[in-house]
């Protein structure tokens, strides 16, 4: 049997999600006590919202508006259910944005990557996430804490003195970004410092490229996981091991609801279709409902083969917000779903943006099951176009699956040299 954190990794998905379900309403009635969310959740009958169709149907709150929030209604935008005094932490982003942190154990859930990674109690980690302002090495020190394992919180920087430490205290593993470990493997063989104790890495923070994997490995470090998180939620996501191998894709933590939705919008997307990560998070302090996070990623169907049940995302594929500039107006995602809207026989659009600076072209490329019977549409559709985004447009009719599936709702394709 799979050495799991705990049983509720390999239930059946079936009663995972009736217990998700069940508890939504408590989760959606404790967050309209909090003003904003109040706001946010006006008319929304909590004991309705049992079932995805239902949670569907609520608005959703992008990270994109958290500035704006919390500017109105300091520090946290009215979106905490807990006072301000009975906190742990406050953390600042560039923005600035404004992050809690409550009181409970292993808050940020960090606990469930590492021990996926292969760390059991009594070992010792080295903490290479920051700690000022950013609450990135303080989710480790959580996890690290309901694990029983000792930390070394040596933060960023001071590459000599990381070798120095691996050295010394043999720490079995590493924690924080990929490039900061690679820049202390080179510093380590630089110096002609052994720090051949640190076989485990759990890396995130930014992209894992499958080369700087590979040249962890050959370097010394065999178990290279990474997480997807954020300030706001905490762990998200976190890749696993199988007889020492990593498995396609990152599981989804436990008291979570993942949705996926197509960018501008928050309709759900077919598992296996890219679009923008949706999370509603079971935190007590924090309660995040469809709270969008501006990434784009895709669910990964069937189960993991660590045993693992929950779904998987297939990992960070690049950015939701793709607001482009076009004739000196903004063109937003919602935009092009509110034409897709207005025409049932388009399948899936996507607004390419083509030419030179000052010469932009703009075209609708539609998917429709027959373009023969679809082009009497084009007329009607560039109209909606020009009506929505007022802007000139042309539309190219294309067969179903013609599109990329990339979560691309506008395409820049401009000459910028």
């Amino acid at each position: 049997m799979a050495d799991f954190y705990d049983a509720l990794e390999s239930r059946d998905p079936a009663v995972r999600e009736k217990e998700l379900f069940s508890a939504l309403p408590a989760l959606i009635s404790r967050a309209q006590q909090a003003p904003g969310w109040a706001v946010i959740l006006k008319g929304v009958d909590a004991q309705h919202i049992t079932s995805r169709k239902a949670l569907a149907h609520l608005p959703v709150t992008r990270k994109s508006e958290l500035k704006d929030l919390q500017k109105a209604a300091l520090p946290f935008g009215g979106l905490t259910t807990t006072a301000t005094s009975k906190l742990s932490r406050i953390f600042m982003s560039p923005g600035p944005l404004f992050d809690p942190e409550g009181q409970g154990s292993d808050w940020w859930r960090y606990a469930r990557p590492l021990h996926a990674l292969g760390v059991r109690s009594g070992d010792l980690i080295q903490n290479c996430f920051a700690y000022h302002f950013t609450p990135a090495g303080l989710m480790v020190e959580g996890g690290a804490a309901k694990l029983g394992c000792p930390v070394i919180p040596a933060g960023i920087g001071q590459t000599e003195m990381q070798v120095q430490a691996m050295s010394l205290l043999k720490p079995k593993a590493y924690v924080g970004t990929p490039s900061f470990l690679k820049i202390i493997i080179e510093k380590a063989l630089e110096l002609g410092e052994d720090i051949s104790s640190v076989n485990y890495a759990l890396v995130g923070a930014e992209a894992l490229p499958p080369s700087l994997r590979g040249w962890l490995n050959e370097h010394g470090v065999p178990h290279v996981l990474q997480t997807y998180g954020s300030a706001d939620i905490g762990n998200i996501a976190y890749e696993t091991l199988s007889n020492g191998q990593v498995n396609p894709g990152m599981v989804l933590d436990e008291t979570l609801i993942l949705e996926i939705v197509r960018p501008g919008t928050g309709e759900p997307l077919p598992d296996g279709e890219v679009g923008e990560v949706v999370i509603t998070s079971f935190n007590p302090d924090y309660p995040l409902i469809r709270f969008a996070t501006g990434d784009l990623s895709a669910i990964l169907t069937g189960a993991s083969p660590c045993g693992r049940t929950n779904q998987r995302l297939k990992g960070w594929m690049g950015r939701a917000d793709q607001t482009t500039k076009i004739r000196a107006m903004f063109v937003h995602p919602s935009q092009v779903a509110e034409i897709l809207k207005r025409h049932s026989q388009i399948l899936k659009g996507r607004l390419v943006v083509s030419g030179e600076m000052g010469n932009d072209q703009m075209t609708l490329h539609c998917e429709v099951a027959d373009i023969n019977s679809a082009s009497n549409d084009a007329v009607a559709i560039i109209a909606s176009i020009r009506d929505v985004t007022k802007l000139r447009g042309e539309v190219k009719l294309v067969a179903a699956g013609s599109l990329p599936n990339d979560g691309k709702v506008i395409e820049d394709a401009r000459s910028y040299q």
